[in-house]
């Protein structure tokens, strides 16, 4: 038997930067973009504002830019504020690395599990269970976290199931992952 749970982001994630304001390290961003022209040349922020002082601060998105060298379409998702794209971009590692920021997903996940109380263990249950893990966007979540959430389990009872066998996977199930994976849980 397969399973396909997905792990769908709710809302964008907090930015981890320090604000030069206060001593905050967090900032919420809504999407919003600042697009400014010098001549033929632009520069395209993020807007974010830091979730204590609600200071503003850009993160670059693209520098010193010709105009005829942005895709038109990648211009108008900018100028409409697409949140799709300040997601895409948020992920960007390249964007990351150059604004030295980090993000924080805690509470901007959840896991689908195709239904409601759909994956607890105390019904019948066949031999063994597979599970396709697919991750919507690049969140780093641990893998005993997801299968404890889809399962219905303590995460001590996933350790103990793993530390018996019962809970087998080709990747590594301590630390976190953001990569799709799959696992068996036997009976």
């Amino acid at each position: 038997m397969l399973e396909n749970w997905v792990v769908m982001p709710t809302c964008l994630p907090l930015v981890r930067r320090r604000c030069h304001a206060c001593a905050s390290d967090t900032f919420r961003t809504s999407g919003k973009f600042r697009v400014n022209a010098n001549h033929k040349l632009l520069d395209v922020w993020l807007l974010a504002l830091c979730t204590t002082c609600g200071e503003t601060t850009k993160l670059t998105v693209l520098e010193r830019l010709n105009v005829r060298s942005i895709h038109p379409e990648l211009l108008d998702r900018l100028h409409d504020n697409d949140p799709g794209l300040a997601a895409e971009l948020l992920q960007d590692p390249v964007v990351r690395r150059r604004n030295r920021i980090a993000l924080d997903w805690d509470n901007a996940w959840r896991l689908d599990t195709g239904g409601p109380d759909h994956h607890h263990l105390d019904r019948e249950m066949t031999d063994a269970i597979d599970v396709s893990v697919r991750f919507a966007a690049r969140i780093p979540v641990r893998p005993v976290r997801l299968i404890a959430e889809g399962c219905g389990l303590s995460r001590a009872e996933v350790e103990r199931l793993i530390k018996e066998g019962n809970i087998v996977s080709a990747v590594r199930l301590s630390g976190k992952l953001s990569g799709d994976f799959t696992f068996t849980l036997k009976r």
